[in-house]
């Protein structure tokens, strides 16, 4: 931890907004520059005009890509388009729409003019396309966000008619051909002026708002949570849920108070996360420290949750437990789903991400459900989300989303302000608050301990450890206990994990290499305490650096 985290941004913390949006429009990428050439990666392009990696050629070479891409699919009914509260994400929506505009496209935008979050961007393409019917054009969306990242950086996500993110075919074509366009100097860029196209007669406007709010019955109980007068504080962190949720609260006639309704593109009201920047991640202590401090000084809330920016993710606070860990509370909302949900395929299967814990896994044996352990990334959930055989899916990076009460699909892309709102649930039906429940499920399985570090590696490295086969790894034991499996493939569904994960009865690492940085990650895992874990991640450490030198 740095030596300021958990701290207020001071004002040498904060982004120069005005240089920031020069940037976007006058800084031409270096396309002989990795770092400045268009890049998919889970959750779709990310970069910050100040670095040349995320400008208005960038975002306009994105949008016509996306226009070929869907027109090579037979997707031909409207497109939502979504920003967020990140001071790029206006601009890039505005140079979206002057190219969607001028290549004919139907367009739906917020018609309160505000923000939209990811989740809201999904039930409208989901809600559009099931009331469409069979055979009818189908919808599709961007969203412009890069999540919680800082407030200088931008982000563009595509989400094709299944409505969670787009799978690495489309976002790989879509990327290569956002390059040639760049590459050729943006010739076979269609654009109108931003007027021509806010006027033009295929813009129209969509109250996501209502849409998704009013929706929520469906998915939630929320007559328990009125009922029992559950009192809940709502921190949208300065990001798009920030009308949602006075409105959840005022429509479900909720006990539910919005804490902080301040929108700066700056985030000057923010704790600096642990290594002293701006990030708006409800998973961080650090970033949520205000709110944490809340509580602990007697907060009248029963439930505090916060929310990043495009409320994709979620953070859970409890009076007797502070911030919960994600790994904690996603064991928690599966064994209460799974018990409480009564219109769900009763065959329905657990989904997680092979970094998440394994106490979810113990979870599900008592529950009777099968696990689906698959790669990291969302768009992995979205076939079971779609179908009810996978009615919840979830990540260790606090993402989750689940099915309605009658096992239709909700939301096909991360949810923060549903599994926010079903902490509540939890607490008005079972009396206890979701970290009293966590304490239940350890005193049944076991309590784990568990953690990620990065660790120094090259390109080749990287490469290296993205391409290993089990065969590459000799060990047999890993921190005293016989290795059980060696998997580079995800055993849900046998896609490739870009990595390693080693399994022994008590613990488990991953290691996976950075999209970003010149290191790799290992997440490690333990049932035995603190100092096993240790034992773990130097064994995990030593046992990978031998199979990539």
């Amino acid at each position: 931890m740095a030596s300021r985290a958990g701290t207020v941004a001071q004002p040498q913390d904060l982004v120069d907004i005005t240089a920031l949006l020069d940037a976007y429009y006058d800084i031409t990428p270096d396309l002989g520059d990795p770092g400045q050439r268009v890049a998919f990666g889970t959750s779709g392009h990310r970069g910050s005009s100040l670095k040349a990696s995320f400008n208005e050629k960038h975002i306009v070479a994105i949008t016509q890509a996306i226009v070929e891409y869907r027109a090579g699919q037979g997707i031909t009914g409207p497109l939502f388009l979504a920003k967020d509260t990140h001071a790029l994400s206006e601009p890039a929506q505005n140079s979206a729409l002057e190219v969607l505009a001028a290549n004919g496209v139907q367009v739906l935008i917020d018609a309160r003019h505000g923000y939209t979050p990811t989740p809201a961007l999904s039930h409208a393409i989901l809600t559009y396309n099931r009331n469409a019917g069979a055979g009818a054009p189908q919808a599709d969306g961007i969203v412009v966000t890069p999540s919680h990242n800082p407030p200088a950086d931008g982000g563009f996500k595509y989400n094709p008619p299944h409505g969670g993110p787009a799978d690495s075919d489309a976002t790989g074509w879509i990327a290569n051909r956002a390059n040639e366009l760049l590459e050729n100097d943006l010739r076979g860029v269609k654009r109108i002026p931003l007027a021509d196209a806010q006027a033009a007669d295929t813009t129209g406007k969509f109250d996501f708002l209502s849409s998704y709010v009013d929706d929520l019955p469906s998915v939630l109980n929320l007559d328990a949570i009125r009922e029992a007068g559950v009192r809940i504080g709502a921190d949208p962190m300065g990001g798009a849920s920030v009308d949602y949720w006075g409105e959840i609260g005022e429509r479900h006639h909720l006990n539910l108070t919005v804490v902080n309704p301040t929108v700066d593109p700056q985030w000057a009201f923010m704790t600096l996360d642990w290594d002293e920047k701006i990030r708006m991640d409800c998973s961080s202590p650090a970033a949520m420290a205000s709110l944490i401090q809340r509580m602990s000084d007697g907060g009248a809330f029963d439930v505090a949750t916060g929310n990043d920016a495009d409320a994709d993710r979620h953070g859970i606070v409890t009076p007797d437990g502070g911030l919960m860990n994600p790994n904690h509370y996603l064991a928690v909302a599966i064994d209460y789903l799974y018990r409480n949900r009564s219109g769900w395929n009763p065959g329905s299967v657990v989904g997680k991400t092979l970094v998440s814990s394994s106490i979810i896994d113990r979870v599900a044996e008592s529950l009777g459900r099968k696990l689906v352990e698959v790669p990291v990334g969302f768009k992995w959930f979205v076939p079971g989300l779609l179908s009810g055989e996978g009615a919840f899916g979830g990540e260790e990076s606090a993402g989750a989303s689940f099915n309605k009460m009658d096992g239709s699909v909700w939301t096909t892309d991360k949810d923060g302000i549903l599994l926010a709102l079903l902490a509540s649930e939890i607490t008005a039906v079972t009396g206890k608050s979701p970290s009293q429940l966590y304490k239940g499920l350890t005193d049944q399985f076991g309590a784990p301990v568990y953690a990620r570090i990065d660790a120094a590696a090259t390109r080749e490295q990287k490469s290296a450890l993205g391409k290993l086969s089990p065969s590459d790894v000799s060990a047999t034991t890993l921190a005293g206990e016989p290795i059980l499996a060696k998997l580079t493939e995800a055993p849900g569904n046998g896609a490739s994990i870009g990595g390693l994960k080693v399994v022994t009865e008590n613990a488990w690492f991953a290691a996976r290499p950075s999209g970003t940085e010149d290191v790799y990650k290992i997440y490690a895992e333990s049932f035995k305490g603190e100092e096993h874990l240790k034992q773990v991640q130097a064994e995990a450490k030593a046992l990978v650096d031998s199979v990539i030198a």
